[in-house]
C-alpha cells in the first residue's frame, strides 16, 4: 500500500511537478537548506526572488559564513521572521568551524543547526544528498490529515506524532528526493487549503476526506486566541540634510538585529531627542498611527518625526547607532515597517527637490 502510494505521487510529478525552482538547478545541501529555510511559512513564489539575490551575494555556505550579520539581515529584508537569517548566519559559521565548510550527512547533526528542525534536515537529505528521509511541512500535513482523516490540529503531540508515523510508512527507498518535492507540490498547487482540486489529485482514490466530502475540515485548526494589542512610539530624528537616525536591536526580541528608529515611548518626543541626540527638535510632527502585524500580536505603530535645525556629528554609540542616508542609503537588514517608513522619507524629500 506505501508503495503504490509513493508511485502514484511520483508519476504525478513526472508529468505535473515543478521542475524548474532555482533551487532544483546546481543542486547542493546550501542551496537546499537555504531553500527550505526561506519557504518556511513564505510561498515559494515570494521566495524566488529573495533567494535570486540571496545566492547572487552568498553563493556558498563559506561567503554567507564570512559576511556580516547586516549584510544577511539586508537581503532578507521584507521577507520576515528575521530569526531564520539570523539562525542561518549562525548555522553557516557552524558548518564551516565544526565540519570544515562540507554540510553534515546525519538527521541526528544537521538538526543540531540553529534553526534546523527535522523535517528541514529530511528535505536537506532526501533532495540534495539523495538519503531515505521523511518531511513533514504545512503542505505535507495537510496531505496526509486529509488521506487518513486525522482529526486535531497538527500542533497537539498526539496528532504530529500520528501525521510523522503515516509520513515515514510512505517515504519511498528509491527516489526520496523526487518524493519528497512532490508531496510539497502537491500540498501546494493541488491539496490547497481553501480550494483542493480533488479531481486532479493522483491521491482521489483512498482520500478518506475526498470520499466524505470533508476535505476542508483537515487539518484541524489552531484553537483560536484573541491578538493582544501592543502599542510603541518611533522617533524619527532627520537632521538638515535629511539624514534620520537608526539604532540596532538587540538580538533577542522584536526586530533582533534590525536597524530602527528609537522608541521613545516613555518619554514624550521632546525630550527623547534630546537624549538621543543633544539637541532640541526644532519641529515636532505625529504622523498616523498604523498596525504591523506579528504571529502573536499586533503592533500599533505612532511614528513621530523630529526635525533638527544643526548637524549633530558623531552617533552616541557608533556601535549600535547610525545616521540613515536616505538618498544613498547603506546596505543593512530594516524591519519591513521601518523600510516602509524610509520609503516614505526618501519620496518626501525628491518631492522637495
Amino acid at each position: 500500500m506505501s508503495t503504490n502510494f509513493a508511485q502514484r505521487v511520483l508519476d504525478w510529478f513526472d508529468l505535473h511537478g515543478r521542475h524548474d525552482l532555482p533551487w532544483q538547478h546546481d543542486t547542493s545541501p546550501y542551496r537546499v537548506w537555504v531553500s527550505e529555510i526561506m519557504l518556511q511559512q513564505t510561498q515559494v513564489k515570494t521566495v524566488i526572488p529573495f533567494y535570486q539575490r540571496f545566492m547572487a551575494a552568498f553563493p556558498s555556505v563559506q561567503e554567507l559564513a564570512a559576511a556580516q550579520e547586516d549584510e544577511v539581515l539586508h537581503l532578507w529584508t521584507g521577507l520576515g521572521y528575521y530569526a531564520r537569517a539570523r539562525n542561518l548566519h549562525k548555522a553557516a559559521r557552524l558548518v564551516c568551524s565544526d565540519f570544515e565548510g562540507s554540510f553534515p550527512t546525519t538527521l541526528q547533526e544537521l538538526q543540531a543547526l540553529p534553526g534546523v528542525g527535522r523535517s528541514t534536515a529530511g528535505a536537506i537529505l532526501s533532495i540534495a544528498c539523495g538519503g531515505r528521509a521523511s518531511i513533514l511541512d504545512g503542505n505535507v500535513k495537510r496531505v496526509l490529515a486529509r488521506y487518513h482523516a486525522v482529526t486535531g490540529w497538527p500542533g497537539k503531540r498526539a496528532v504530529h506524532d500520528r501525521l510523522w508515523e503515516i509520513a515515514e510508512g510512505y517515504t519511498p527507498r528509491e527516489r526520496c528526493g523526487d518524493y519528497t518535492q512532490a508531496m510539497m507540490d502537491l500540498g501546494a498547487t493541488l491539496c490547497t487549503r481553501a480550494s483542493p482540486r480533488c479531481q486532479e489529485c493522483p491521491l482521489q482514490q483512498g482520500c478518506a476526506a475526498h470520499r466524505d466530502g470533508s476535505q476542508l475540515l483537515y487539518p484541524g485548526k489552531k484553537p483560536k486566541k484573541v491578538m493582544p494589542v501592543r502599542q510603541t512610539r518611533l522617533l524619527i530624528i532627520r537632521d538638515p540634510q535629511g539624514a534620520v537616525l537608526l539604532e540596532k536591536r538587540p538580538s533577542p526580541g522584536i526586530w533582533g538585529g534590525l536597524w530602527c528608529f528609537p522608541e521613545a515611548a516613555d518619554l514624550n518626543p521632546e525630550d527623547s531627542c534630546i537624549d538621543q541626540t543633544g539637541l532640541a527638535a526644532a519641529h515636532i510632527e505625529s504622523w498616523p498611527v498604523f498596525r504591523h502585524t506579528f504571529s502573536h500580536y499586533h503592533l500599533d505603530i505612532e511614528p513621530v518625526l523630529a526635525e533638527i535645525s544643526a548637524n549633530p556629528g558623531k552617533v552616541m554609540d557608533a556601535d549600535r547607532q547610525l545616521w540613515y542616508n536616505v538618498r544613498q542609503p547603506p546596505q543593512i537588514g530594516l524591519a519591513a515597517p521601518i523600510a516602509e517608513l524610509l520609503k516614505q522619507l526618501a519620496n518626501e524629500r525628491l518631492a522637495k527637490e
